[in-house]
């Protein structure tokens, strides 16, 4: 039985069951399970036995005949020890003990035993095999020591993918016949029986020398001579079997069948070695593609999100002003969909766009792969730089739009007092100028004249009084000029005719006068009481008019104090009412005793009074309209004191709100500092802990989307300030956009130290250690350290430190020269210090064997050796061979390797 020990390396051969084949286990040497091996009593099928007998004399004149002789029969020819040493020495390349040429029993042991000493010093341990029994020309004894030999010197060192001997012996002809019909290789005895496996292998490395096609899988005696046939001829192996043998046994001989297979796969090794560079070629060409495809994919999302902010800015820095406030606040109204729908998807893909770059940064490290470089006004920093301007401007345009809808109101609010005074005034002026203009002083009595004066007089006061009217018409347009008020034209028309209409006013007041005058000396004194209503009349009846001029006067209030102010205000007026009614009533009187005088006196008076056109019907009636006004007042400030009472409910609906929200979002940004610091566990268990952290915190939005609907009614009612909290809707938004992109980049480094792990084998381990010494000397617990405290922390680790050295390895962990290492840094840093990856030199080497050793290879090659995409793709990618033996159509393979990893530019 053969057992390999990976202990002690050491090879095991002696009797086993019914002689379906040797085995073996173990990490370097395992041949085959144990289960078909010798039969313990010695027995072998007469078929089987006279299978390996024909295979491993064939295998062994294979060898011995390069010393110029062979063997007959087997178990004779080695009895003496000689032919056997022989063997050895061919097959190993090694000189054995000289031999001793005697003919005696003892002379034959002594040889064997050298022969079977040297396989011992192999590594292989014979059980039950001793030189008697080969010197006694045991069969059974000598074919087990012949395959031993076998394993030992033909098989062992077979290996794909990292399998045992026999698995990758097996994997090497699954591989190879694969694309063949009728063709499944799946063991050493069955798949071998109709012979197109043998076939198969052939064709798959010489097609010329087999047509497959013409093979039937019924004619198993012509496929197995015609591939024996072929291969003795054109290969060199001997013919070790007879097809009927093969046909005419159930189940053929699995050592014999794995013998002749060995020596297919030793004939054809340098096509194996070839397949074994095509496959390390294409490893990095696969790794490389996927890389470019990640860079094409982030070159495409960086623009679409760079073209949507480019389309963005423009509209939010369009302060173009609207004439209307509906305008305004439909501008408003997009602005806030904006900042709901169109903004959130594209916060998405700028995070998630960060966190592929930093993958492809990490795969490319991995992968020995320079770093990647985005195109010009594309690197992170260039949207970074692009959403800041952006937000900037969405800033200011939100500022502008509420700036504008202030004005707004405040104009339509002076507009329409500027036509309640305007239409007051001109109401009031109607008549004046036609009145000033009529000469009929010149056919009036002497009583007349004195009215006439005393009337012109009382004229002149009340022009007096409204004179303060008229300055505040012109206030009020100017400052509609000054807010640039859409109407300004309109606006400054009728304060022009205004003014003018009072300038004529007065130059007509001051003509009248001087023509009154003249004829002022024989005035009398007129009746004094008539004089006194006039007197007192006048200044009652502006002050009737200002008062329901302000009771109607429009106003605008932002705050419950302000409102409070108004009533207060409101209410000191009404409590001059008292006395205003006392004054009407003194004036009133006055009317009566003029009537009182001039009937007691027989007086007959002419109309009215001549001094006054303010009646006391005039008088009673105004006062009236005071009366009426006055409640009408009463409701409105209260309607306004009621809605200022509702925006304050508002104003304290939000703040509590976001006084909550606000402080959360701040302790969630301290806690994942915090966690990225302190990270327990694995690195599974860390990013579980990390997306079910994110998980809560997502599950926390409708607390925010709660605070936007408080903020829009807010909006709505034009609020624009709040003292019952420091946050804002804004300070809000961007906390929750931070907080988001914070836990999604602390993830992202998390499953980037597992991508790392994983490619570069660090064990968990390793990892909670390497994290372990990082985090006790990162003080500052900031999840980054200074030079001094990396340089202690390498100290820490075993590393015996030199200036040069320790500037060497602070330019691979900081090559920006910030002064700070970052664990992620530290971790790659250390994953490059303990794992080997593949380099340049490596490609290289793997291309130079499908060039068959020449300096440059052929797009021929390259498609013969490659699947078609990855021989295309380096085709495409490969200069010229410039080189002396340069061939036409020869390409460059050694430029195009170091290029892969950044070593020079094709």
């Amino acid at each position: 039985m053969v057992d390999y020990h990976a202990a002690n390396q050491s090879y095991q051969y002696g009797p086993s069951s019914a002689g379906n084949g040797a085995g073996g286990g173990g990490s370097m040497g395992d041949y085959m399970a144990q289960e078909d091996d010798w039969d313990r009593d010695l027995l072998l099928d007469p078929a089987w036995e006279k299978q390996q007998r024909k295979t491993f004399t064939a295998w062994c004149n294979s060898h011995l005949r390069k010393a110029g002789t062979q063997i007959e029969n087997i178990d004779e020819d080695f009895r003496d020890g000689l032919k056997l040493m022989l063997l050895l020495e061919v097959i190993s390349g090694e000189r054995l003990p000289k031999p001793e040429r005697g003919k005696m029993r003892v002379h034959k042991i002594n040889n064997v035993n050298k022969a079977l000493d040297f396989i011992a010093s192999k590594g292989v341990k014979l059980v039950s095999i001793g030189a008697e029994e080969i010197v006694d020309g045991n069969a059974k004894m000598t074919l087990g020591m012949i395959w031993t030999i076998i394993l030992r010197f033909a098989i062992q060192d077979i290996s794909v993918e990292e399998t045992s001997a026999k698995e990758g012996l097996l994997l090497w002809c699954q591989r190879k016949t694969a694309p063949y019909k009728n063709v499944n290789v799946q063991n050493f005895h069955i798949s071998w029986k109709d012979g197109l496996a043998f076939n198969a292998l052939i064709h798959r490395h010489r097609p010329e020398l087999i047509e497959y096609d013409k093979l039937r899988k019924d004619d198993p005696v012509t496929n197995l001579n015609n591939a024996f046939e072929v291969a003795e001829k054109y290969l060199d192996i001997p013919k070790m079997l007879d097809a009927e043998d093969i046909v005419g046994t159930l189940r053929p001989d699995e050592k014999a069948i794995m013998t002749y297979v060995s020596c297919f796969y030793h004939a054809f090794s340098g096509a194996q070695k070839a397949e074994t560079a095509a496959n390390r070629i294409c490893k990095v060409l696969a790794v490389n593609q996927e890389n470019e495809h990640l860079m094409e994919d982030y070159e495409r999302l960086a623009s679409d999100l760079l073209e949507w902010i480019r389309r963005t800015i423009p509209w939010l820095e369009d302060r173009v002003p609207q004439k209307t406030i509906q305008e305004m606040q439909q501008k408003l109204e997009d602005f806030r969909d904006y900042r709901r729908v169109h903004k959130p998807p594209k916060v998405q893909e700028k995070c998630q766009l960060e966190i592929n770059f930093n993958t492809l940064q990490t795969k490319l490290r991995l992968s020995n792969r320079p770093a990647f470089m985005p195109s010009e006004g594309k690197m992170v920093s260039d949207i970074n730089n692009g959403w800041q301007h952006l937000e900037q401007a969405e800033k200011g345009y939100e500022e502008w739009l509420l700036n504008e809808i202030r004005r707004l109101e405040r104009l339509d609010h002076l507009a329409e007092k500027f036509r309640q005074k305007a239409s007051i005034h001109e109401a009031w002026t109607d008549g004046k100028e036609a009145m000033l203009k009529h000469r009929d002083y010149e056919t009036a009595t002497l009583s007349d004249i004195k009215a006439l004066i005393r009337k012109h007089e009382a004229f002149e006061s009340d022009l007096a009084a409204h004179q303060d009217r008229v300055e505040q018409i012109a206030a009020i347009a100017q400052e509609l000029n000054e807010l640039d008020y859409y109407d300004s034209h309109n606006v400054n028309t009728r304060c022009q005719k205004i003014c003018d209409q009072w300038d004529a006013l007065g130059s007509l007041t001051h003509s009248r006068r001087e023509a009154l005058e003249k004829t002022e000396k024989q005035l009398e004194t007129i009746d004094q009481l008539h004089l006194e209503y006039a007197k007192r009349a006048a200044p009652f009846n502006n002050w009737m008019e200002s008062a329901m001029e302000d009771l109607q006067d429009m106003f605008i209030v932002h705050t419950i104090e302000e409102i409070e102010g108004l009533i207060s205000a409101h209410d000191q007026f009404k409590s001059t009412l008292p006395d205003a009614d006392r004054e009407r009533e003194a004036i009133l009187a006055i009317h009566k005793e003029a009537q009182r005088i001039a009937e007691s006196n027989h007086i007959k008076l002419s109309g009215s009074n001549p001094y006054t056109t303010v009646t006391p019907q005039i008088i009673n009636s105004k006062w009236e309209k005071v009366q009426q006004l006055v409640p009408k007042r009463d409701h409105a400030l209260l309607e306004e004191q009621s809605k200022q009472q509702s925006n304050e409910h508002l104003r304290r609906q939000f703040s509590s709100q976001a006084n909550v929200v606000g402080p959360w979002i701040q302790n969630k940004m301290e806690e994942i500092g915090r966690i990225s610091i302190e990270m327990n566990g694995t690195l599974e268990d860390q990013l579980s802990h990390l997306k079910q952290y994110e998980r809560s915190i997502v599950d926390y939005k409708p607390n925010l989307d709660l605070l936007e609907q408080q903020h829009q009614l807010i909006q709505e009612a034009l609020i624009f300030d709040n003292k019952h909290t420091n946050y804002t809707m804004e300070h809000l938004r961007v906390g929750w956009e931070q907080l988001l992109t914070t836990i999604a980049r602390t993830i992202n480094e998390v499953e980037n130290q597992i991508l790392t792990r994983d490619a570069k084998g660090i064990s968990q381990e390793q990892m909670q250690e390497f994290r372990a010494s990082f985090n006790h000397f990162d003080k500052k617990q900031t999840g980054s350290m200074d030079s001094d405290d990396f340089r202690a922390l390498l100290i820490s680790t075993g590393y015996s430190l030199g200036d040069a050295e320790f500037n060497r390895i602070m330019s691979v962990v900081d090559p920006n020269h910030s002064g700070l290492v970052t664990f992620q840094a530290f971790i790659d840093f250390m994953s490059r210090e303990t794992t080997d990856t593949d380099t340049a030199d490596q490609v290289i080497a793997s291309f130079k064997v499908l060039a068959g050793d020449k300096n440059f290879i052929t797009a021929e090659e390259l498609r013969r050796e490659l699947p078609p995409d990855q021989a295309e793709y380096c085709i495409a990618r490969m200069a010229p061979y410039q080189g002396p033996d340069a061939v036409p159509g020869a390409l460059d393979y050694k430029s195009f390797s170091t290029a892969l990893y950044g070593e020079s530019d094709l």
